[in-house]
């Protein structure tokens, strides 16, 4: 081989490295549900939260050597390589009802799974971070639910997420524990694009510390929300506008958002001025590209165009692995979701991961994807 043949290849090997340097994917999932069983999995019965969610990571852990599909988006028709961070947008543990373990067990066995078992590296050969904000259940937890449970508060769920990614100096236990001062909320910068991980749901409280933080946000930067709820929120997840504001069977409000419900005295009202609120929200930062979220469990991509129809706001809603929808019903359907960003090009793909189709070797079988432009 001559030196113009090496110099060429040395070139290519370049240009490779630089357009890869372009790329980031995250693993996205949510509503693991440590604690529940699932009916059917596998040929078995009642297999627990822990043993299905171990049986996805090990398919999450085989992902970068998985070729993506070639369906125009984002790095089509490439190995994936690497992940950079996985991200998990609550309900950790299930309300701690029933049959159902506490919260306090449920956050050892995510702790086992998702912290010492997950094998994957970033771009760097580190291994990926993982991000996680609270659900509806794992709150409840922390505070207490009209619904009788065997503890009336077990809140070490919330506070280990609290503890993971907030890493406060002085440690949240118990005993200084304050649902309403201590709110998990934070922000990454990734690949050119600003990722803004919320608190259950983008009410008062936590727009306020969004605008905050988009202070130090340029216009022209994509920024993404993860959250646990649909922008569409339920009505049951704020304060009881009734009496003494608590929480109780007969008004059925959750106490779980930061504001009273102004959408009259019933949890079954829907929450028309709280959306119009994050509408107005929205079109006041037309950078916001895309909102991910979880609880109602299953793989959908969709817009969102508020109650007035004066925005359209990209959506990737995930499946659950254990109160999927439809992946309850069809085990075939189980799937988690792979981010992909193109900073220079200004794009996002995001693609169903199908996780349960081929469990020889565990690996991927790509489902839905969508392709949007960041510009």
């Amino acid at each position: 081989m001559n030196k113009n043949s090496l110099l060429i290849i040395f070139l290519l090997l370049c240009l490779n490295s630089l357009s890869q340097s372009n790329i980031s994917h995250y693993i996205f999932t949510s509503d693991v549900h440590f604690g529940l069983e699932k009916k059917n999995f596998r040929g078995k019965t009642n297999v627990t939260a822990y043993e299905v969610n171990k049986a996805m990571i090990d398919a999450m852990n085989t992902i970068a050597k998985t070729s993506l599909p070639n369906d125009k988006g984002v790095a089509a028709n490439t190995e994936v390589k690497f992940v950079d961070a996985f991200i998990i947008t609550g309900d950790i543990a299930n309300r701690h009802e029933k049959e159902v373990q506490s919260a306090t067990q449920s956050w050892k066995e995510f702790e086992d799974c998702y912290l010492q078992k997950l094998s994957i590296t970033n771009s760097k050969g580190s291994k990926a971070p993982l991000w996680v904000v609270a659900g509806n259940h794992d709150v409840s937890n922390a505070i207490g639910h009209y619904k009788m449970l065997k503890d009336e508060k077990d809140e070490n769920a919330y506070i280990g997420i609290y503890n993971l990614m907030l890493q406060p100096s002085v440690l949240k236990t118990k005993s200084n524990f304050n649902y309403t001062t201590d709110k998990i909320h934070y922000s990454k910068d990734v690949a050119g694009v600003h990722l803004q991980f919320i608190n259950l749901w983008p009410d008062s409280l936590e727009r306020s510390w969004m605008e905050k933080d988009l202070q130090n946000v340029a216009a022209s930067t994509p920024v993404f929300i993860f959250t646990h709820s649909y922008p569409d929120v339920e009505a049951r997840f704020f304060i009881n506008p009734n009496t003494n504001h608590s929480i109780n069977e007969k008004d059925g409000f959750e106490n779980l958002l930061s504001e009273s419900f102004k959408d009259g005295y019933s949890s079954e009202n829907p929450a028309i001025i709280e959306q119009k609120e994050l509408e107005v929200f929205i079109r006041k930062h037309p950078n916001i590209k895309a909102y991910f979220h979880g609880h109602s469990n299953y793989n959908e991509f969709y817009t969102w165009k508020g109650i007035d129809g004066t925005i359209a706001l990209p959506c990737f809603r995930a499946d659950s692995p254990m109160k999927g929808k439809y992946s309850a019903k069809d085990e075939t359907k189980l799937s988690f979701q792979l981010i992909s960003i193109d900073a220079e090009k200004k794009l996002l793909t995001v693609r169903e991961c199908l996780w349960n189709i081929n469990l020889t070797n565990n690996s991927i079988t790509w489902g839905n994807t969508v392709t949007i432009s960041l510009q």
